[in-house]
Order: C-alpha cells, then structure tokens, then sequence
C-alpha cells in the first residue's frame, strides 16, 4: 500500500465568510468525509489546515516575504494523507472531498515517495 498526499487548494479571494450554520455544516462534512477514510484504514495522517497569518516566505538570497503569495489565484488550505493502493484510489477519496463536492476548491493528489525516489 502506498501513501498518497492530498491537498487541499482553495481560492485566495474567497466569497463573504461562512454564516454559524453553514460552518458548523462544513465542519460536519469535513469530519464525516474523513471519518470515511479512517474507518476504511486509509487516513495514514489527517494532516492540518495550514494558516495564513505570520506566514513567511524564504527565497534565495536570504530574503523573506510575507505569505502565502499574494499573486496566486489559489493557496493550499491544508492537507491530508492516505494509504491507497493506486493513484486511482486516492483520485476516488478527493472526488468525495468537501473541498470538491461544494467548498469551491479543488484537491491535488500525489504520491509521498521516498527520497530516493525523484519520480
């Protein structure tokens, strides 16, 4: 079984905040969808949202910005990871994500190699 990275990209102008009842039913999504995964013995790491306040960005040079990018259309929101036995698995796990099914985003899958492994 492999491991697979799924990420989770939203839009970096995102739509007026959500109201209580509509994060409340957000969250409600996130943790069934991935309760699904975890009681499949899929979820290897249910990984973290990643914030954007104090985030930095280290380029060559030893010079720092603010971040994430401001030009970008999108951002990473956070991540996950699962066992799958192919790509075309954990394709199956991001299609039911509720980044996809309505959270107006879109979920990148890739296979965590190791570091021998330039693939």
């Amino acid at each position: 079984m492999k491991e697979f990275v799924l990420i989770f990209r939203t839009s970096s102008t995102p739509a007026a905040p959500p109201t209580p009842e509509q994060a409340e039913q957000m969250m409600s999504g996130w943790m069934n969808w991935m309760g699904s995964i975890a009681a499949q013995n899929k979820m290897a790491n249910s990984g973290s949202r990643l914030g954007i306040a104090d985030s930095k960005v280290v380029k060559p040079g030893n010079v720092v910005t603010n971040g994430p990018f401001t030009e970008i259309k999108e951002f990473i929101n956070g991540f996950i990871i699962v066992k799958a036995d192919s790509v075309d698995e954990a394709v199956e796990f991001a299609k039911t994500c509720p980044m996809v099914t309505g959270g107006g985003g879109n979920v990148e899958v890739r296979p965590a190699v190791s570091p021998e492994n330039n693939n």
